[in-house]
């Protein structure tokens, strides 16, 4: 699913259901996760078994996966990746360096976001967009596909930048079509020596899922 986001030259492994729960962990990794409830340590396990297979797909050995500043998945050196996990989805996604600056994706079971979230997360140009879509497109949950656009686009933007991006400094047009593009509304990271304004990413429904992705190009 995820896959078909992406440019060729990014790596994906997925996992449904209870594939991979089985995974060992790292020492360092289980230490992590050695109080949290069940299905935070097997979706921890999960997404990071997805992560290495990724890893051998590119020649990496596989090796510990340990978040970093604002819980960022650590990369080895030479590479770009993201992760995400719902319920019953995992997935992880690499490249090289040299291939993207960067990339983030995001997966949530496909339903409405509870009620009063999209306040919170949208701008009031993005919700009037939405009850076009709406309008449009009934069987899309385009609340939850915003919310997942947003989370993309920062999984895209800390690594660049390494500081957060608020829901409301970033406004999202999404396509009917399966593509949406982010206007950062503060100034945008500098990807060699060009100072980045946008981010254009992709989005499909699957089998229960919304999925989004951004990859961003070298300039």
């Amino acid at each position: 699913m995820i896959e078909e986001l992406l440019p060729a030259s990014v790596v994906t492994v997925e996992a449904y259901g209870q594939d991979g729960a089985d995974t060992p962990l790292y020492p360092e990794e289980a230490a992590l996760v050695a109080r949290a409830v069940a299905k935070r340590r097997r979706e921890f396990a999960v997404v990071r078994s997805c992560a290495r297979r990724a890893m051998e797909k590119l020649g990496v050995p596989p090796q510990p996966i340990l978040p970093g500043e604002r819980g960022a998945p650590g990369w080895p050196a030479g590479l770009a990746g993201s992760m995400t996990h719902c319920d019953g989805y995992c997935a992880a996604a690499l490249v090289r360096a040299a291939d993207l600056a960067s990339l983030g994706i995001d997966a949530e079971v496909h339903g409405p976001l509870p009620e009063g979230v999209l306040p919170s997360v949208s701008l009031p140009s993005e919700a009037e967009r939405l009850r076009r879509l709406a309008a449009q497109g009934p069987d899309v949950h385009w609340d939850r596909l915003l919310f997942s656009a947003k989370e993309s686009v920062y999984k895209a933007w800390f690594p660049l930048t390494g500081k957060w991006l608020d829901f409301m400094e970033a406004d999202i047009e999404i396509s009917a079509d399966g593509g949406f593009r982010a206007a950062l509304l503060v100034p945008g990271p500098l990807v060699g020596a060009h100072r980045v304004d946008h981010f254009e990413g992709r989005w499909t429904t699957s089998r229960g899922l919304v999925a989004t992705a951004v990859a961003v190009p070298h300039t």
